[in-house]
């Protein structure tokens, strides 16, 4: 089952790879940083969720919103993008930046000025069941958003500094935008027995974490390079210390006998991170696994890159067939024999 929206980072060419950590028996799923989904959609679509809760968290409350209203409202959503579709076959990008800059920031602005500050900053947390929800994301506002989403530049959701979405258009020839059989399927799912939607920080969501759970963080990539890095999914971004601040909640989640999947690049510092003592002590092991970015502000810098698969589960059997060259050098020496051995 594919997931709704695309999103920058998206897991769906990792889930051969992220698939054989996936732990035999859980009782519960949490995914703090739920993006997409593409993890929650495959676990779904397997049949793996059944009698099972899940937790499906993020701290960007438009997306934690728009995932509510498309659960709650299906046929409205379905209404208002199909209108939305229909604009945008007849005025294209004109389209796009009228519906950004006239229609989708002004309505977050007011709803941010009646209901108070949206919850960008790890302001407090909206879980159902208990106290408030997120700000009243109604079906037009989420058609707004899935438009958006489907037809600006590589699924992005980028803030500025005042917290104003201003990702540019993209350039698609004939974009989907309005799938009504499948926006009724991830209505279904969202709605299935035991699945939450939550809208709070990551350590709160990993502080619950014990024996029993699977946990999976996919947080925005630490950057390879100065200029391949797009963390502003909330106004504050995610920088060095979020990362740091992360890599401490998941060996605490590990250490109380979690099962964690984490996905990230391969940047220096999230190697030397999870490879340190505290971590394997955790259990926690870094695999390296090969995939294509289309996300770099230089052209010749897109294309084939090593991520880093983080899990204190052992890999299923299967071995992952690698791209010939794509393993930096000396990288497999910083492996376990196990991970690092021949294919």
């Amino acid at each position: 089952m594919r997931p709704l929206l695309k999103w920058a980072g998206g897991k769906r060419q990792l889930l051969p790879a992220l698939r054989r950590h996936y732990p035999a028996t859980f009782h519960r799923y949490i995914e703090p940083f739920v993006g997409s989904g593409a993890v929650f959609f495959d676990l779904y679509g397997a049949g793996r969720l059944e009698g099972r809760a899940a937790r499906l968290i993020d701290l960007n409350p438009d997306l934690i919103g728009c995932y509510r209203a498309v659960r709650d409202q299906p046929e409205a959503v379905i209404a208002a993008l199909d209108e939305l579709e229909q604009e945008h076959r007849a005025r294209g990008s004109a389209c796009y930046y009228e519906v950004r800059n006239r229609r989708f920031n002004p309505v977050r602005a007011a709803l941010r000025a009646s209901c108070g500050p949206l919850p960008f900053d790890r302001g407090p947390s909206h879980v159902e069941g208990q106290g408030s929800a997120p700000h009243p994301y109604g079906p037009d506002l989420a058609a707004m958003f899935a438009y958006l989403n489907r037809t600006g530049f590589n699924g992005l959701f980028r803030l500025n500094r005042h917290g104003e979405f201003n990702v540019p258009a993209g350039r698609y020839a004939d974009p989907r935008i309005c799938d009504r059989d499948h926006i009724h399927a991830v209505a279904a799912a969202l709605s299935a027995d035991g699945v939450s939607l939550e809208c709070m920080p990551f350590e709160q969501a990993l502080a619950d974490a014990r024996t029993g759970d699977f946990v999976y963080c996919d947080p925005p990539y630490a950057p390879l390079s100065p200029t391949a890095s797009f963390a502003q999914y909330t106004a504050g971004g995610f920088g060095a210390g979020d990362h740091a601040r992360l890599q401490d909640a998941v060996v605490g989640a590990a250490r109380r006998g979690a099962v964690v999947l984490v996905s990230n690049s391969s940047a220096p510092d999230v190697v030397a991170a999870y490879g340190s003592r505290r971590a394997r002590e955790a259990g926690l092991a870094i695999e390296f696994v090969p995939a294509r970015r289309a996300i770099n502000s230089c052209a010749t810098l897109r294309g084939p890159v090593n991520e880093v698969i983080i899990s204190n589960a052992a890999a299923a059997p299967q071995r992952l067939r690698m791209a010939k060259g794509l393993l930096r050098p000396g990288y497999p020496d910083q492996l376990p024999a196990a991970r690092a051995g021949k294919r």
